[in-house]
């Protein structure tokens, strides 16, 4: 099991890496957006400085040439660490892409999927991680428990080396359950990290504790 962090934020990552439980940097356009203006290659290039694991960049091209050309420019970038994200589109130039840069030796992560039938052609194409987005898989109408469930199996059965990512996570029960149908990686936003640690009855218990120490301390 790893955990990803799905973030472009150098605060952000430098708060959740002192918890030493981050094994990989996700991001996205939307999550460069946010950032307001910054040098892309100049963030990347700091994100894997800072981190370890997989950091994947996603391409922004539409045609196969330029996807390619884009990826092969990214890879160079840091060609140990950087993972090309490539949408799952449905005419099928996706695939194409991932088949390509998995020949060229490129790391891999498929992205933008919601079912079992986009992971399945994704994995078998060449990706190394195959990106199902579990709530928006459970928006469209779908049961992304039951996809995960699915496409794990198939990956296991089948012997290939993909690894899942649950994407697209807006609880902390999305992590939880993610990885009880067979994610080996959630990637997960920041917002929703600093929530994992915290229980009230955890805060209960502590407070409980502390009184007892200082009533103790007090009879001495």
């Amino acid at each position: 099991m790893k955990l990803f962090l799905d973030t472009a934020n150098v605060k952000e990552i430098e708060h959740i890496n002192k918890w030493g439980v981050i094994d990989g940097i996700t991001t996205n356009q939307k999550i460069f957006l946010a950032e307001k203006g910054v040098d892309f290659k100049q963030r990347v290039l700091e994100i894997v400085g800072m981190t370890k694991g997989p950091v994947s960049i996603e391409l922004t091209k539409k045609s196969v040439a330029d996807m390619v050309k884009e990826a092969e420019t990214y890879h160079s970038w840091s060609p140990e660490r950087i993972a090309i994200k490539v949408a799952m589109s449905g005419d099928g130039l996706g695939l194409e892409v991932i088949n390509i840069l998995h020949q060229k030796g490129i790391r891999i992560n498929a992205t933008c999927m919601m079912n079992f039938a986009q992971g399945l052609l994704a994995a078998k194409a060449g990706a190394d991680y195959v990106s199902l987005f579990y709530r928006r898989a459970m928006d469209s109408g779908l049961d992304p428990v039951e996809e995960i469930r699915r496409l794990r199996y198939f990956i296991d059965d089948s012997k290939l080396p993909s690894e899942i990512i649950a994407g697209s996570i807006r609880e902390v029960g999305d992590v939880c359950n993610a990885l009880a149908a067979g994610a080996h990686i959630p990637t997960i936003p920041y917002k929703i990290f600093i929530q994992m640690p915290f229980h009230q009855k955890s805060e209960d218990t502590i407070a409980e504790f502390d009184k007892s120490w200082l009533e103790f301390l007090k009879n001495k």
